[in-house]
């Protein structure tokens, strides 16, 4: 793989408690762990909303992208991706995520193809596929 792009961050203080910041500085800010998971929770993010944030951006992209190569116009289509965590049974967590697409105006089967395509497409889709149930849904 030749890479175009490479983004970096880095994580200081307590973890999932602390701070993260990317090497350019646009994103920089403090973390804190949920209230479902033992921690304060409050108006801070956590690693799990920065991964669904990135993953919607990411598979909305890709279904752009698929839609366009089949001559479909998309018009005000919304990704929604959660993104759980929880123990995996083997002393660690694991993740699962839900991917929801708004695609209005197009048929089931239609809307059903493209997000199926843009899950072939999504670099985010590719790096989990094997290691995290994905459901696929159309709103």
């Amino acid at each position: 793989m030749s890479v175009v792009y490479t983004a970096s961050a880095t994580a200081t203080g307590d973890g999932r408690g602390g701070h993260t910041r990317s090497s350019d500085g646009v994103l920089d800010l403090d973390l804190a762990v949920p209230k479902e998971m033992g921690g304060p929770g409050g108006h801070l993010s956590n690693p799990e909303q920065l991964f669904a944030a990135g993953y919607a951006a990411c598979f909305h992209s890709a279904l752009k992208l698929v839609a366009g190569k089949q001559k479909i116009t998309l018009t005000d289509t919304a990704i929604t991706v959660d993104v759980g965590i929880g123990p995996n049974g083997q002393g660690g967590f694991g993740l699962t995520v839900a991917i929801e697409a708004e695609l209005p105006g197009l048929d089931q089967a239609t809307a059903q193809g493209l997000i199926e395509a843009a899950h072939q497409v999504c670099p985010y889709s590719n790096a989990t596929r094997g290691n995290v149930d994905v459901n696929l849904t159309i709103a």
